[in-house]
């Protein structure tokens, strides 16, 4: 028996074959595809496994298209029933205080329920407020307070959708990337130290905020596709969840499965 979990963003596909639907277990392989090469996924990925998966659980925020394709192989490849991931009012172990519930990204909701489940198992006597980022095509920042109520959270442009928003409506900065400096001297390094430091700042101020309404030092964790990005920053002293969205997938699936 083997479990599938999936992860459809704005760009790629990403993907995560467990021993079993549980967030500590085993991760026999893993991998990611462009949305441009989804009608591939099958032959380049899936169709060589030693494992085949039983079930599986995946989350989406592609377009319908993208999503029936996945399903098609599902069915064809493995003969499995999709099961997507919806946001709701409660799950995980999380309480969800979005104004409307169902409408919070099923991603995002992953990942909240994700870092949430990190930080009791981290803390299990007494877990901390936690602080949610991932860092992707949007970069999202989300509050978790300690008894495990998601408070609220931020979406803002992510690294490449804040260069190109430049490059399309400044003239002449279609430059190579540069290095995150102090006081950066050339436009290469003035447009990556931009990106970093406005991206570092809504950080430290939904943390300085998420401090200040719980009374407690929050637990920082961050994942991601583009989260080696921010590493560097020492003023975000953080925890690095390679696959977070996963984690919460898995304690999801785990759940459901009891």
């Amino acid at each position: 028996m083997s479990f599938l979990v999936i992860d459809i963003g704005n760009t790629r596909l990403k993907w995560g074959l467990y021993a079993t639907p549980a967030p500590s277990s085993e991760l026999l392989a893993h991998g990611a595809v462009v949305l441009e090469d989804i009608d591939y996924l099958w032959d380049l990925y899936w169709k060589n496994l030693m494992h085949k998966p039983t079930d599986m659980l995946g989350c989406v925020v592609a377009g319908e298209a993208i999503k029936r394709r996945v399903e098609e192989q599902l069915a064809e490849g493995w003969g499995l029933q999709p099961r997507w991931l919806s946001s709701s009012k409660q799950a995980g172990g999380v309480l969800n205080s979005y104004e409307h519930p169902q409408r919070l990204g099923s991603d995002r909701w992953a990942a909240i329920i994700g870092a949430r489940q990190h930080a009791l198992h981290a803390h299990p006597v007494d877990a901390p407020p936690v602080l949610a980022v991932m860092v992707g095509t949007a970069v999202t920042v989300d509050a978790i307070d300690a008894s495990g109520r998601f408070l609220g959270g931020l979406i803002l442009p992510g690294f490449g959708l804040m260069y190109r928003a430049l490059e399309s409506g400044t003239a002449g900065l279609k430059v190579p990337t540069g290095e995150v400096r102090d006081f950066p001297t050339n436009t290469s390094d003035a447009l990556m130290s931009g990106g970093t430091d406005a991206i570092a700042g809504a950080i430290e101020r939904s943390l300085r905020r998420l401090r200040e309404h719980t009374g407690r030092e929050p637990l920082l964790i961050m994942s991601g596709g583009a989260v080696t990005r921010l590493t560097h920053v020492i003023e975000l002293r953080a925890v690095v969840v390679e696959n977070l969205i996963f984690e919460g997938l898995l304690t999801l699936a785990s759940a459901i499965k009891e």
